[in-house]
């Protein structure tokens, strides 16, 4: 019953935020005048979404965390699951406590959002969020009532804590952040480890702990941030219909042709879908069934298939509506626009070597072609000719001054719906579409939740001027900027191999923003630097998240998997340094199109 509210919930929760911006689009263009409040509105529904979907990435143990417990002896996974959940319950219960603070707070306060709607009521799903987050870690952490109730033993953590005020937080900094780096290690959700770090580098400077949840409900100050969600959704529609097969049949028809010229299909298959979906790890796991087979039965060796879709799935996120690149443009300040247009040459390099590569194999293993028939391609494109266009209409709709990019996220929900749903026929609205619905939402909430804990944590990092003193320690020690750039390269290679792109985008930014500055690197530049560095720390062993996904979804071992991706691997760092070490790549076209 529980399960089929919040399902329900979702749904409408993502159908309200994809209305209200085409109501606020149609409106303008017709009226003059949008809708009263709709802005905040949606805004606030970005908070609501993420909390019920983290809510809902609980349930299904699906919250993000580092896969290095797959590293541990079968007869240690189960007591570290206890552990971990325990600590991310006893940090979520804290986190609940903190927004409740808020919530008051907010309540005396007496302020509004929209539509009579009071600031308290939009603030409230963060408390409930947070405990139904704990309870629901306390069930997961084992099968048994003796594991659940070891692991609910760690609420005495907040308990202590609330009633003994008067501890030592200064003494309990340094043991409380590496009991969290220790659980981070053993699988500890990422949103805890950041909120816990938060919660208790407040505490320790004698701050309210409810800075934490401040920070969080600025998810819903964002303008752009619903952006996120809503490209999500259309990605995902589009994804379970039946694009992929049109697109492949598409791409097969027009390259198939050339040497190796199926792994060429896949490369451009998997990294058209990425950017759509917003997660690469998704196009590994919907579509690598669907491909590696093929490529097997086509002559490729099965090690270089394997190292091919991984990889794939791991690029195209350059490339427009990318919610990374959207997420970076937020959080440096740097244009959108600018950052998806010098994203495209790098993304075509990078694109071109993986395809390069994978195709030259495929030659070597003698693997079959498809022969170029000219009725067959042209009967391919016109019948994906509405998945072919729909970047074409994102782009014009932001770029000709047509649509917010919150309403062209809003356009895409709307023209995937449409076209899977009443010109395909391909899913069914009430069979399909909910569940396609509920799983958007479970992986929103994933990456949302911390999102929302990361801004607590980097708010402590501006409070405490940590970018300033790194800033200080690097330019003392490292005089040119190329050196800075090589050294940038290497750190953002590590951070992406241990942490996910979202958090490390509002985590690190901060940090290397004003070095790149210090050092006259464009900010365009620098973001396609991180972004190009973030792409390859997935495939970054030994704790590449795609590596993990890729050896589940194939049932392989990593260390054939690292195998497998290592030429690929190779050759994408080469890439890097070239785009990197070569301003004209990103800034070439940004300059010719003009700032």
């Amino acid at each position: 019953m529980i399960a089929k509210v919040e399902n329900s919930f979702s749904v409408a929760l993502l159908a309200v935020m994809s209305l209200l911006p085409l109501l606020e689009m149609a409106g303008r263009e017709m009226f003059g005048r949008g809708i009263p409040g709709s802005i905040p509105i949606v805004q606030h529904l970005t908070l609501w979404i993420a909390f019920l979907g983290a809510a809902l990435a609980t349930r299904s143990e699906r919250l993000l965390a580092l896969s290095t417990a797959a590293f541990l002896p079968v007869r240690l996974r189960r007591p570290m699951k206890i552990f971990t959940s325990a600590l991310g319950a006893a940090i979520a219960v804290c986190l609940f406590l903190a927004s409740l603070d808020l919530l008051l707070v907010e309540r005396e306060a007496g302020g509004e959002v929209a539509w009579g709607i009071p600031v308290w009521v939009a603030i409230s799903i963060m408390p409930a969020g947070f405990a139904v987050i704990a309870g629901r870690l306390i069930w997961h952490a084992a099968e048994t009532v003796r594991g659940r109730l070891l692991a609910a033993s760690a609420l005495a953590i907040p308990v202590v804590l609330g009633l003994f005020p008067s501890l030592q937080a200064a003494e309990l900094l340094v043991p409380g952040l590496v009991l969290i780096l220790l659980a981070t290690a053993l699988g500890l959700p990422i949103f805890a480890a950041l909120g816990g770090a938060a919660l208790l580098l407040f505490w320790s400077d004698g701050i309210p702990v409810a800075a934490v949840p401040v920070e969080t409900y600025r998810l819903s100050a964002t303008p752009m941030l619903a952006a996120i969600p809503l490209f999500t959704l259309g990605g995902y529609i589009l994804a379970e219909g039946g694009a992929s097969r049109r697109l492949m049949r598409s791409f097969t028809a027009l390259v198939g042709w050339m040497p190796g010229g199926l792994a060429i299909v896949t490369t451009l298959l998997l990294a058209f879908f990425t950017p759509l979906t917003g997660a690469s790890g998704v196009t590994i796991l919907s579509m690598g069934g669907l491909l590696l087979p093929m490529l097997t039965q086509a002559g490729y060796r099965e090690k270089s298939s394997v190292g091919l879709v991984t990889v794939s799935g791991s690029i195209g996120l350059l490339l427009p509506p990318s919610l990374p690149v959207i997420l970076y443009g937020i959080s440096a300040k740097t244009p959108i626009n600018q950052l998806f247009i010098g994203g495209i040459l790098p993304g075509v390099i990078l694109i071109l070597l993986v395809a390069g590569w994978g195709a030259w194999q495929g030659w070597r293993a003698g693997a079959g072609r498809t022969p170029f028939r000219i009725r067959e391609a042209a009967a391919a494109l016109w019948e994906a000719k509405w998945e072919l266009l729909l970047p074409v209409v994102v782009l014009v709709g932001i770029f000709g001054g047509f649509a917010t990019l919150v309403e062209a996220a809003a356009l895409t929900v709307f023209y995937a719906f449409v076209v899977e749903c009443f010109v395909y026929r391909d899913l069914s609205i009430r069979r399909d579409l909910p569940r396609i619905v509920v799983e958007s939402a479970t992986m929103l909430g994933g990456f949302l939740i911390i999102l929302g804990v990361a801004l607590g944590f980097t708010n402590y990092l501006v409070h405490a001027e940590i970018p300033m003193r790194a800033l200080h320690w690097v330019s003392a020690h490292i005089e040119s900027p190329i050196v800075f750039l090589l050294a940038l390269n290497v750190f953002l290679l590590i951070v992406g191999a241990l942490m996910d792109i979202y958090s490390a985008i509002l985590v690190v930014v901060p940090l290397i923003a004003p070095m790149g500055v210090a050092y006259g690197i464009d900010p365009v530049h620098l973001g396609i630097i991180f972004l190009v560095n973030m792409e390859l720390g997935y495939l970054m062993p030994p704790m590449g998240e795609n590596l993990f996904l890729s050896s589940y979804r194939f049932n392989q071992s990593l260390t054939r998997i690292y195998l497998s991706t290592t030429p690929y691997l190779l050759l994408l760092l080469g890439a890097v340094l070239l785009i990197t070490y070569v301003p004209f790549i990103t800034l070439g076209l940004v300059n010719l199109i003009g700032r």
